[in-house]
């Protein structure tokens, strides 16, 4: 554990401690009021931790704490740390308020400012972690970022009634995505806006920057009851990974609503009312259980436009573009409301998608309603229980009893015998290696999500201790 970790866990404060040896001095400061930390900071050096003793602390209305022109490097980041973790409190209109500045830490405050925290696109490299947002019911969105490689790590965002949105991503201009986002264990929980749209967890992009790559990752993140949006991850850009998160208990789904070639891979969905909703082009859907949602586990929709273009009005811009190309395979379907259906209100239909290998089981209902069958491929996938097929062509599935059991963790996984083993009607190899669990596939792969084994999964559903402020 590096010295900057240690302070910022264990609440040890140290003033002007110099290294014995000058490649590896690190300045350390102790504050104790606002005007000591704002000149700290403007003394700041790669390196520097400067932690704030406990307390709370009113920002006073126009003289946040200002971060400008000070630069840390990918090594050795100037540090700004609650003396302990969610031991210092924010309030006022404004917190911290960066400008030209790069490889700076914010690590264990309670934010409960009332207008936005935002990251500029002229500060690269800002990382937020372990800190607690809960900001006043003025503020919409509370975090935006626009500045490149950010980390939002280890926090927790909690309790929003109003309209906005805890987690921006967006760019510089009105066209381009900040790039290489990390967005890890983070905590969204308790959104209950009740609008119909607009209080999503997490927003990465909008529809005017939905053709702009961000190639942000996403992973092992939980919501829990995030209901102020049908869309807990609601994606409006291009070549983004979404991987590894549990969403659990919530109105909203993770919905590829704008942009192209994205990869959705072995999240968990569980008893909520939204599945996994697609939109756009070259997606790949792969690993992913989702279990015990009202709606559909998969709506792979239709379109008022066939592609986003460069130059594209703006109305025609907001429009849904039609799936091309994209693949829905190796997921588990189990218990939902429907397994994968299609939209029939807006008329340009997929094309060149592929259903494959995919484990469907429901005791109600239809499992496959597609209005438009002629651009999908299917292949390989496994129906099971007492719901009808639904329209999803013959010579795509088989009924067979996959044998689902049950674990300590509420995921049914395949047992002994099941007919999914070594099912699979493709060679997956070169789009995913694992399963939903971080088992390791062996060829030929088992239909569905998990891949049988008696082993201890190495990943499972999120829960509240895997993630936030004090997450390992």
């Amino acid at each position: 554990m590096d010295r900057r970790t240690f302070l910022a866990g264990s609440g040890v404060v140290a003033l002007s401690l110099v290294s014995a040896r000058p490649a590896l001095a690190r300045e350390q400061a102790t504050v104790t009021s606002l005007a000591e930390l704002q000149q700290a900071i403007n003394s700041a050096t790669a390196g520097t931790t400067i932690t704030l003793a406990n307390g709370s602390y009113a920002v006073p209305s126009g003289s946040p704490i200002t971060i400008t022109n000070r630069h840390g490097s990918s090594g050795s980041p100037i540090t700004i740390v609650a003396q302990s973790r969610g031991g210092v409190t924010l309030t006022g209109a404004q917190s911290f308020v960066f400008s030209g500045s790069s490889d700076i830490t914010i690590s264990g405050f309670a934010f409960r400012q009332s207008t936005t925290l935002e990251i500029p696109a002229d500060c690269p490299r800002i990382r937020l972690t372990r800190n607690d947002f809960g900001l006043a019911a003025a503020a919409e969105h509370w975090v935006v970022v626009r500045g490149d490689d950010a980390k939002i790590d280890r926090n927790v965002f909690h309790d929003k009634s109003t309209l906005g949105v805890y987690l921006v991503i967006d760019g510089p201009g009105s066209e381009a995505m900040a790039q290489r986002t990390y967005i890890l264990r983070n905590y969204f929980r308790d959104h209950t806006f009740s609008g119909s749209n607009g209080g999503e967890p997490i927003r990465l992009g909008v529809s005017g920057r939905a053709l702009s790559t961000a190639d942000a990752t996403v992973e092992y993140n939980l919501f829990e009851r995030c209901n102020g949006d049908p869309e807990a991850i609601s994606v409006k850009s291009s070549g983004n990974t979404i991987r590894y998160n549990t969403i659990r208990s919530s109105a909203g789904g993770l919905v590829l609503r704008h942009g192209n070639d994205n990869r959705v891979e072995s999240n968990y969905l569980l008893s909520g009312s939204n599945g996994i909703r697609i939109y756009g082009n070259d997606h790949l859907i792969v690993n992913n259980y989702v279990s015990g949602i009202s709606g559909a586990g998969v709506v792979l929709g239709s379109g008022t436009e066939r592609d986003h273009y460069e130059g594209e009005p703006s109305d025609s811009r907001r429009g849904n573009d039609a799936p091309d190309r994209v693949t829905i395979t190796l997921n588990t379907l189990r218990n939902n409301g429907q397994a994968l259906v299609g939209e029939s209100q807006r008329t340009v239909p997929p094309l060149g998608c592929v259903v494959s290998d995919n484990l469907m089981v429901g005791d109600s209902g239809d499992l496959v309603d597609m209005p438009y069958l002629s651009g999908l491929t299917w292949s390989g996938n496994i129906l099971w229980g007492q719901a009808a097929d639904g329209n999803i062509p013959s010579s795509g599935f088989t009924r067979a009893d996959p044998k689902l059991t049950a674990g300590s963790d509420g995921v049914y996984r395949l047992g002994a015998g099941s007919a999914a083993v070594n099912a699979a009607s493709v060679d997956h190899s070169s789009q995913v290696t694992d399963d939903v669990d971080g088992q390791t596939r062996t060829a030929p792969y088992d239909v569905g999500a998990d891949e049988y084994s008696t082993a201890t999964p190495v990943r499972r559903p999120l829960n509240a201790a895997d993630v936030g402020p004090n997450a390992a």
